[in-house]
């Protein structure tokens, strides 16, 4: 799988669960969405992605993009 599928699913993953905390708990979630969202513009125009370089740390990502889970 290429980091950017991961990136996708990732910011996917965190709207719907902001939706869902919106809608049985607290309105303050949006700011959960506001935040994704604004990460993955910023990310577009600087290439700065925290999940990149926490893969990259765990030694999950490669230098072609293609994530290894476990590692190598």
């Amino acid at each position: 799988m290429k980091i950017d599928s991961l990136i996708r699913i990732l910011a996917g993953t965190m709207i719907l669960l902001s939706v869902a905390l919106v809608h049985f708990h607290s309105p303050w979630w949006l700011l959960l969405t506001c935040f994704v969202g604004l990460n993955l513009i910023q990310s577009a125009f600087t290439g700065f992605c925290p999940p990149s370089i926490i893969l990259r740390k765990l030694g999950w990502l490669g230098d072609d993009g293609i994530i290894h889970w476990g590692g190598r």
